[in-house]
């Protein structure tokens, strides 16, 4: 003789003979002890050895400084930009403090300002500092009338540039190469060139606009 029993009795037999718990609370029942692991992609919190990894990678390699609105033609600040690019940031200061160049006052003015970027907001040695890219950019050009003769006129332009320096730091292999070159240079120097070296040969002070001094009449 069938016996006929409800749907839902017959699916929890089933589920019994099946070895199948239909219970809701399965694993709290039976893994209550089970300590869980933590997933091994997630970063364990309070980590010293992690965290000051990850501060030494978040650290920047590279700084800019951008001066903007500069009242010079930039071919003329490409030329004096062109001239420290790649060189140490102590060098470079050196270079522009004897150029005779009215852009050596602005391209002095923004490598110093990287540098301070870079030593007060980012934590990078001053003295191990490398001018990475010196570029110029096309700013505004500003256009006046030119009067010429017989009621003529023309047109005025007025060039503004922006300046671009990005500095890092040296590798020890380019402080290395660095330190070779200079040993290199000073034996090509003749005997009497290195009796003059270090006596007054690179101003400490830089001298902007100079004028020639005035000659007395014979």
């Amino acid at each position: 003789m069938a016996v006929h029993l409800p749907l839902g009795m017959t699916l929890a037999l089933s589920s019994i003979h099946q070895q199948i718990s239909s219970s809701r609370k399965l694993f709290a029942e039976e893994d209550a002890n089970i300590v869980p692991i933590s997933s091994p992609l997630t970063p364990l919190m309070g980590d010293p050895m992690k965290t000051g990894k990850k501060d030494a990678l978040s650290k920047p390699l590279r700084v800019q400084a951008i001066k903007k609105d500069i009242r010079q033609s930039p071919k003329k600040v490409n030329l004096v930009a062109k001239l420290v690019r790649g060189m140490r940031v102590e060098d470079a200061l050196l270079q522009l403090q004897v150029t005779v160049k009215r852009a050596a006052k602005t391209v002095y003015q923004v490598i110093h300002s990287a540098r301070a970027n870079a030593a007060h907001n980012h934590g990078l040695d001053p003295d191990r500092l490398l001018v990475d890219e010196a570029f110029v950019g096309k700013g505004v050009y500003l256009k006046r009338v030119s009067y010429h003769a017989k009621g003529r006129s023309g047109i005025m332009v007025r060039p503004k540039c922006r300046l671009t320096v990005v500095v890092r730091e040296t590798t020890p292999e380019e402080e290395a190469k660095i330190a070779k070159l200079r040993v290199s240079n000073f034996k090509k120097l003749t005997r009497r060139e290195r009796q003059l070296f270090p006596h007054q040969l690179i101003e400490t002070t830089p001298r902007w606009g100079r004028k020639r001094e005035a000659t007395a009449p014979v």
